[in-house]
């Protein structure tokens, strides 16, 4: 699949404004990825550190903390790391979230269908 961005909203988890980034969607990637000047200018508080490994195979420590994400009219707080300047990634569990997929045919982000099925 290649690779695709998406116009996303970010801002702090429960209030005030969302800030449009464009971001990668990185399905390989837990978490989101925002830098770390934009989610503090939004109040966004880091609330423990994790290590991350990168596609180039370093491997560093970075705040985790939560903010709000929209897309496609959804939008839920979900884990983000607090990354450097140039990393603008939506990872899976933000997709999950929200309740996308990605449709790797046409390079974007459609709805989940759920399927409900009896016991």
């Amino acid at each position: 699949m290649g690779r695709f961005a998406v116009t996303i909203g970010v801002g702090h988890p429960y209030r005030g404004v969302l800030a449009e980034v464009e971001a990668v969607v990185d399905t390989g990637a837990t978490h989101s990825m925002i830098p770390a000047s934009l989610l503090e200018a939004l109040g966004v508080q880091a609330y423990t550190d994790r290590m991350v490994g990168f596609a180039n195979g370093t491997v560093e420590t970075r705040p985790l903390g939560v903010a709000r994400i929209a897309y496609g009219g959804e939008e839920w707080p979900c884990p983000v790391f607090f990354g450097p300047e140039d990393q603008y990634l939506l990872g899976a569990t933000a997709l999950e979230a929200l309740g996308l997929v990605v449709d790797p045919t046409g390079e974007r982000l459609v709805p989940v269908i759920y399927v409900a099925r009896p016991f």
